[in-house]
């Protein structure tokens, strides 16, 4: 996401700049063509024209209404994994008897599950990092702005960020497995059954840190289809096919309009053209950057720094001395 006031409009404009190109080539030539060669015939009454872009304005609307809601749930699902996240430690470190655990490198059962459950979220967030046919990364405008931020899914390894939290052989299995995320819970459970067998968590208790698995659970399932089930194409399709059937139709809408006003103010087609049809492209781009809210873009729900800061929370709650630091914006964007 963007941590800043606002993007610049030297941001905007080196952002958009193939599609400002691309409007200028638009209303130069048909100007130009209707001025030096007189193919007045090229001029098209304003008000179909004006009916195709209110049409327009109205699919654009609604998709950039749909994919902001899209944005907000997974911000809204994110919220729940923090706070279901400090609750899982709180009952974790009050509930569970402090036994030793499997392995030298915890301290006690308790610190495995706090450190298992971190291994959850860097599963997750990893899982959710993987590129979909769908979304937009690839396209060159995002690709370059990606240059100017980190995503650190892409830079790291996923064993190499699940070694601090699991022991070899939990790492192995969960390595061995597809959706890792899942079946980190699923050691979850199987550690809080033999304690509770073991007399070492009571049944009461026991059950209300199953309900939080349940719970986890189901975040997870909700992260998975967002992330999973794009913008419905159709719409997606029809959205970009009427922005630029308009964008190519307004210069021949206003070349009429502006001869009216004296023969050499037709040449302002140009750059009203251009700022009409730029005004419909930047509304498409964003919405288009809003609908996959986990792929790596500037404007995405910024799990990596989320899961950063469920990690501090969880080690000062288990009164660690070694506290990693907040991920901090690079150029404005936090991810």
């Amino acid at each position: 996401m963007h941590a800043g006031h606002h993007y610049s409009l030297k941001e905007v404009l080196i952002w958009t700049r193939r599609e400002i190109v691309g409007v200028f080539v638009l209303g130069l030539v048909p100007t130009v063509l209707y001025v030096a060669l007189d193919w007045h015939w090229l001029a098209m009454p304003w008000v179909p024209i004006a009916l195709v872009g209110t049409a327009t304005a109205f699919v654009v609307g609604f998709r950039n209404n749909a994919t902001y809601a899209r944005a907000w749930e997974a911000r809204q699902i994110w919220g729940a994994i923090v706070n279901a996240s400090r609750t899982w430690a709180v009952l974790v470190r009050d509930f569970v008897r402090p036994v030793p655990g499997d392995e030298p490198a915890f301290a006690d059962a308790r610190q495995q599950l706090v450190y298992r459950h971190l291994a959850w979220l860097t599963a997750l967030r990893f899982q959710l990092r993987e590129p979909r046919a769908w979304e937009n990364m690839a396209q060159p405008a995002n690709a370059e702005y990606s240059q100017l931020y980190r995503v650190a899914e892409r830079l790291t390894a996923l064993p190499d960020e699940l070694r601090p939290y699991l022991t070899p052989a939990d790492a192995g299995y969960v390595l061995s497995k597809k959706n890792r995320a899942t079946h980190l819970l699923g050691l979850q459970a199987k550690q809080l059954k033999e304690l509770a067998e073991d007399d070492h968590l009571e049944k009461f208790r026991y059950l209300e840190l199953t309900k939080m698995l349940t719970n986890l659970y189901d975040q997870q399932g909700k992260c998975e289809r967002v992330k999973n089930f794009p913008y419905p194409r159709q719409f997606a399709t029809v959205n970009m096919f009427f922005v630029r059937m308009f964008v190519c139709l307004v210069p021949f809408g206003l070349l009429q309009e502006f001869e009216k006003l004296g023969e050499h103010f037709v040449w302002l087609t140009i750059p009203f053209s251009m700022l009409v049809s730029w005004i419909f492209l930047m509304m498409e781009k964003i919405g288009e950057g809003t609908e996959n809210p986990f792929e790596g873009n500037a404007n995405d729900v910024p799990i990596t720094a989320l899961v950063r800061t469920i990690e501090i929370d969880l080690r000062e709650l288990l009164d660690e001395a070694e506290i990693p630091a907040a991920l901090q914006p690079m150029n404005n964007i936090l991810l």
